[in-house]
């Protein structure tokens, strides 16, 4: 008898390896670029890029197999803690998709600045392995070391110029601001565990919905919340992100604004959706304030940057702001199209803003200087990086027919489909601020297209290879998205999250 309890108690559970197979292959292509790294000639380094690039291209495979050819993909492991279905399958797409185009603009940096390049990649994999557990994590303890994963490497690659104070200082404030919204977010998820007694979200959901909730049930959803509003540089939880951004290197900069955000957006998106969806009187409001409040301070402050990186900076706050907006008025009948705006923005920022990051290293490789003013003239000496620079840029700023103006629609769309008196007011606020983001985009364009060139050097830019194949998937993602948004609103049709709320 003894024996059969024994075995029923450490009977391991049933895994579909199939399922997990993208985090599989990045496990055991972090451990191989790690083993490779340390027997490989210093000459010989610009070779990681190239295998972590592959690994990250040999994780997208399986993506791709489970979300084509597998049909109908839900796949439940450890009592539903971790699941692998279309919503996830989606993100964790978007999260390899991302790392391999940050590979690409690392790769000429890394080796011309005489920068360690294998520690970098395995970090940057490491990194990427958090987000793509988070897009499949249902469950608290699941959620957080999914969120620390991702968040110490991008710590440690936000100060990769250790002799430049600015990566230092970048580093450091990264560091300590989110180590205090870890303890933070820590903490309201063990009031959400002491008062419901389960750490899985489904439970907590259940439990939440049952009468109004406590005083500490309160207490802990804005804790929560306030602990995700950090990571995804929410107002007034934002300080970090525009001395961050600068100070670290590009390509950082740029995985730090897409990325990490969408990654703790994600991380949103399933505790509010599956965990706190019966204290929708707690967060709804909370959420509201902090999306008005994010998009407005982020445009006006971005208003008066000279800086072409910290401009975008702040333009990342607001559009977090943009993006938080759906999920303000997800408990009324539109609580689907809110899930919906939010995974669609998240796709088609990610295109836009990493080219513009791209055009941004290439630029600077010639001009040496990060300030608006250095834009001047492209159009003249270097068109086609004027012609991307202007695609991304109005993508950001919500002109069709490029990318993020069919995000920005579904998100209005949202507001609309819950008719309340709130919605309609922060869709008001929300139509003010894209009138202001478009202020700043064009003043970057002006320089582009109507100013001369600084100091009169209009001779040609080098691009360099990964840099040319970075701007060809991210113009290709900008342009193609906007003009047949059906792609990605037939892939952000999520019956998960949707089908566990009833819907």
């Amino acid at each position: 008898m003894i024996t059969a309890l024994l075995a029923q108690a450490w009977q391991a559970p049933t895994i579909d390896w199939h399922a997990i197979a993208p985090e599989l292959v990045l496990v055991a292509g972090i451990n191989l670029v790690l083993f490779i790294d340390l027997w490989l000639d210093e000459s010989k380094k610009w070779a990681m890029a190239t295998l972590s690039g592959m690994v990250l291209l040999g994780a997208f495979v399986p993506v791709v197999t489970l979300a084509v050819v597998g049909g109908d993909v839900r796949d439940a492991i450890f009592d539903g803690r971790y699941m692998i279905d279309e919503y996830a399958l989606v993100l964790k797409g978007l999260f390899l998709l991302v790392g391999y185009v940050v590979v690409l603009m690392s790769q000429t940096e890394l080796e011309e600045g005489g920068y360690y390049q294998g520690e970098f990649y395995v970090l940057l994999l490491v990194s990427v392995l958090g987000m793509v557990m988070m897009a499949s994590s249902r469950d608290l303890l699941s959620v957080f070391v999914a969120l620390e994963l991702l968040s110490i490497p991008a710590y440690m690659m936000a100060a990769w110029r250790k002799r430049d104070p600015k990566s230092n200082e970048a580093g450091v404030k990264y560091y300590l601001l989110g180590v205090f919204a870890s303890g933070v977010l820590l903490y309201g998820m063990s009031l959400l565990y002491g008062t419901t007694g389960t750490t899985k979200l489904t439970e907590i959901g259940a439990a939440l919905a049952i009468g109004d909730p406590s005083v500490m049930q309160v207490l802990a959803v804005v804790l929560v919340i306030t602990g995700f509003a950090f990571k995804i540089s929410a107002v007034p939880f934002h300080t970090w992100a525009p001395d961050t951004y600068q100070g670290a290197p590009t390509p950082v900069t740029a995985f730090l604004s897409v990325a990490s955000k969408a990654a703790g957006f994600t991380a949103l998106l399933t505790v509010l959706y599956l965990g706190l969806y019966g204290a929708t009187g707690v967060h709804e409001p909370y959420i509201w304030v902090l999306a008005a409040l994010t998009m407005t301070i982020g445009n006006v402050v971005a208003l008066r940057q000279t800086n072409i990186v910290r401009m975008l900076a702040y333009s990342s706050v607001s559009q977090g702001g943009f993006i938080l907006m759906p999920l303000a008025v997800m408990a009324t009948d539109a609580a689907e199209s809110a899930l919906r705006a939010v995974v669609i923005y998240l796709l088609i920022y990610a295109f836009s803003n990493l080219g513009a990051f791209c055009v941004i290293m290439a630029v600077a490789r010639k001009t040496r200087s990060g300030e608006i003013s250095s834009f001047g003239g492209l159009m003249g000496y270097a068109p086609g990086l004027g012609v991307l620079m202007t695609v991304f840029l109005a993508s950001l700023a919500g002109i069709p027919p490029l990318g993020i103006w069919i995000a920005k629609l579904q998100s209005f769309r949202a507001l609309i489909d819950a008719g309340s008196t709130a919605a309609y007011a922060l869709a008001v606020i929300a139509a003010v601020n894209t009138v202001i983001a478009a202020a700043y985009y064009m003043r970057v364009l002006r320089q582009i297209w109507m100013a001369p060139a600084p100091d009169g050097d209009t001779s040609p830019v080098v691009v360099p290879p990964p840099i040319r194949l970075a701007l060809a998937i991210t113009a290709g993602g900008t342009v193609v998205l906007g003009i047949l948004p059906g792609l990605v609103l037939r892939f952000a049709d999520l019956p998960d999250l949707t089908g566990a709320l009833g819907f």
